[in-house]
């Protein structure tokens, strides 16, 4: 059986309480009004290390890759044994506490450090990862990992459009990604796209490119105006006759395994997910309790109410499971193993449709106040409902989970 260690129950409370000081009195105009939430994720990162610790371990792991003795990764290689399980739980505990407030903090700091540093560390070259990195792990640059389209949506690359055509010893890429989070705000982008070279679009082959903030012909977007995760910024990009030196090509070379590399991102995409709902369902457990215990209604507390009891020992149980789900992953990493895709598009569905559940059953406990803004249930509820969306929809995971048991 896993569980809490002590340690991590002290940092647990130590990064709860940078939240409720540096996060909470800021939620009204992160969450309802145009403020970016860089500037507290950058503050996070430098009160408890993270940031520069990272960035130490990263620039170790390069010079090691300089003199051949292996390949720098992201953060420091574990291998099996309670060191690894240890460092896995300090990854997704600044997950669970920030998203009992703010989710969409999680998506924006995960897209710049997890996908677009980890993009750039796991297929660029030594001198890429020297040059873009260490400034994506503090926060000192954000990052934005662009692969969707206007017109692809789930089919990512049979429906991608954006293109990059060589000329001499540069390129011109062309196109436009859409719902790209970060996209307004970043300064360093991976623009995954395809190579024109003149062969049929269905087979030809997928590349990306490291892009700067302000690169001629690049256009982004303010942010969009969506349902949920208001402190994620997401906007779209428009790129018009773009030209980049070989340099930004990732890698280097055009035979880099694009698909299996978006599959890899796919899985540690998916596998954040359990995290975020934990966190989630944990507040809408919490604010219903509360709100049952206060709440009168025909002379006694609503929570004296079967029905409200209901619906309070359902968030429970989902709390368990989710819980139970994270600590697999803390013992997976234990064990030196890591999520095939199937277990993490398995994990996220049940996520996903979990934090769905609990956050309208929340929403219903409060009545008529849970429909308000004022109460944070009507937020979580908001930002839930993209979980079942993003990294892949519900329907996508079926999919995926379905086919790994066939075949």
């Amino acid at each position: 059986m896993h569980e809490w260690s002590e340690q991590h129950k002290q940092i647990r409370a130590m990064i709860r309480r940078f939240i409720e000081t540096e996060i909470v009195p800021k939620r009204e105009e992160i969450e309802f009004g145009d403020t970016p939430p860089y500037d507290v994720l950058r503050k996070m990162l430098k009160t408890f290390g993270i940031g520069d610790m990272a960035k130490a371990q990263f620039l170790k792991a390069i010079e090691k890759e300089k003199k051949g003795e292996g390949t720098a990764s992201l953060g420091e290689s574990k291998k099996a044994g309670p060191e690894a399980a240890d460092a896995r739980a300090m990854q997704l505990l600044p997950i669970i506490e920030l998203c009992r407030y703010s989710p969409g903090m999680v998506t924006a700091l995960g897209v710049s450090i997890g996908l677009t540093a980890g993009a750039i560390i796991s297929r660029g070259t030594t001198a890429q990862k020297e040059r873009f990195v260490p400034e994506l792990l503090t926060l000192e640059k954000v990052g934005a990992w662009a692969i969707t389209e206007p017109g692809s949506g789930s089919d990512a690359f049979g429906s991608m459009k954006a293109t990059a055509r060589r000329d001499g010893d540069d390129y011109i890429l062309n196109g436009s990604k859409t719902f790209i989070t970060n996209g307004p705000y970043a300064d360093t982008i991976v623009f995954i796209c395809k190579l024109d070279d003149g062969s049929p679009e269905a087979q030809r082959k997928i590349v990306s490119f490291i892009l700067d903030k302000g690169t001629e012909g690049l256009t982004q977007t303010p942010p969009l105006r969506k349902m949920g995760m208001h402190s994620s910024p997401t906007g779209e990009l428009f790129l018009e006759d773009v030209r980049v030196p070989k340099d930004r090509l990732l890698g280097e070379t055009e035979e880099q395994p694009a698909r299996s590399s978006a599959k890899d991102t796919f899985t540690a995409e998916r596998s954040g997910v359990p995290a975020m709902a934990l966190g989630m369902v944990e507040r809408c457990l919490e604010l219903s309790l509360d709100y049952a215990k206060t709440r009168v209604q025909f002379g006694k507390p609503i929570g004296d109410f079967q029905l409200i009891q209901l619906k309070i020992a359902k968030m429970e149980v989902a709390r368990m499971n989710l819980q139970n789900l994270v600590f697999r992953q803390i013992a997976l990493a234990g064990a030196g193993k890591e999520m095939s895709l199937a277990e993490a598009s398995a994990g996220k569905l049940y996520a996903a449709q979990t934090a769905m559940d609990v956050t309208l059953e929340a929403v219903q406990l409060f009545g008529g106040n849970g429909y308000m803004a004022e109460y944070q249930v009507e937020q979580l509820c908001r930002d839930a409902k993209v979980l079942q969306i993003y990294g892949g929809t519900d329907e996508i995971q079926i999919s995926q989970i379905a086919r790994s048991l066939l075949a």
